[in-house]
């Protein structure tokens, strides 16, 4: 199994304010496979800049209200 990735997200949060929209729903939705949505959700794949906004474009929102950076300890903005 890869190594978390820095990118955190609000997808499950926003699938269950969005009507408890399913995995396999939103996946649908974006062309992607379930496992997919897992796998982002879980913070194990961080999903291509397209994918990122057709993800937030499925619950009309930004982009930045989906995803968020956690810098490194000790890097300097």
């Amino acid at each position: 199994m890869g190594k978390p990735t820095r990118v955190s997200n609000q997808i499950r949060r926003l699938r269950f304010e969005h009507g408890e929209l399913t995995q396999a729903e939103l996946a649908n939705r974006i062309g992607v496979t379930r496992q997919t949505i897992i796998a982002i959700e879980q913070g194990r794949y961080s999903p291509s800049l397209e994918m990122a906004f057709q993800i937030a474009h499925a619950f009309n929102v930004t982009l930045d209200e989906v995803f968020q950076y956690q810098q490194p300890e000790g890097a300097t903005s």
